[in-house]
């Protein structure tokens, strides 16, 4: 399988996608309920992670990928638990009987892939190893689509993806959530620490602005206006662009958060 290196410029087109990366607000109650049954079956991912050390929520976001959070599948490809593998990678695991538990073949699973306490586990290095872990055919070979894999149900992609191996096909969408999508909304809402990262914000919100019609020509008022964005993408439920706009979307979503509109917004005046 054809692999690329982890350059600087690669290192930095992750973290500029990660950090530009806006979840889609027509895919949300989907994105919303994988995040539930990933953090429902929290205590397993992270009993894997005890064994391997790879981060739980690398484990969650690869395990709907693969399998779409079944727990009687292997980890590799989605095959059945009930035998060895019989896609791609074939014949895994190779040690034990089956039928496997779900835990120690999502740990081969990893160990195949080379991963373990020793791998890099800043932000970069941690969505090369998920474009890794599913190859690196789209930026191979249709470098002008972002890999679904990573960026489906956020702005980075679109459509255009492998309906089967070696099947390409411009105008088919992937139906799945990415792993860098998921990770990102995971990071948002508090749930993942990734280890190079800030921790995440306190609850203090930040200025508030007020509602504007029209996109502000400053750019002092446009920064306040992503920073609202950002900190209210913190909540369940909300969805917003981060483009510094405070309009109708974003004051709706301090409403939803706070009980109040932001200052300005006509549907201030119709709150008793």
């Amino acid at each position: 399988m054809a692999t690329i290196r982890l350059s600087p410029a690669l290192r930095g087109e992750y973290l500029q996608l990660f950090d530009s990366c806006e979840l889609r607000p027509e895919r949300a109650r989907e994105i919303e309920a994988t995040l539930q049954r990933i953090l429902a079956q929290q205590t397993r991912y992270q009993q894997v992670e005890a064994t391997t050390g790879v981060p739980w929520h690398f484990i969650a976001v690869v395990h709907q990928m693969e399998s779409g959070g079944r727990f009687d599948c292997h980890l590799h490809n989605g095959d059945p638990l009930g035998a060895r593998t019989r896609q791609v990678p074939r014949g895994r695991p190779r040690v034990g009987t089956p039928p496997f538990a779900w835990e120690p073949s999502a740990a081969d699973a990893l160990a195949m892939h080379g991963l373990s306490s020793e791998t890099d586990w800043g932000l970069a290095s941690l969505l090369y190893e998920l474009e890794r872990y599913n190859g690196f055919g789209y930026r191979l070979h249709h470098p002008e689509v972002r890999s679904p894999y990573l960026w489906s149900f956020s702005v980075h992609y679109s459509s255009g993806k492998y309906v089967a191996d070696g099947r390409w096909s411009h105008s088919a969408r992937s139906a799945q959530c990415g792993a860098a999508t998921l990770l990102r909304r995971l990071v948002e809402l508090g749930h993942a620490v990734i280890a190079d990262q800030p921790p995440p914000a306190t609850n203090a919100a930040p200025m508030v602005v007020r509602y504007a019609k029209q996109k502000p020509a400053s750019a002092a008022v446009l920064a306040q206006a992503r920073a609202l964005q950002r900190w209210l993408n913190g909540f369940p439920g909300v969805f917003l662009k981060i483009d510094g706009w405070p309009g109708q979307r974003t004051s709706s979503a301090w409403q939803q958060v706070t009980g109040y509109y932001l200052p300005g917004d006509p549907r201030a005046a119709t709150l008793r």
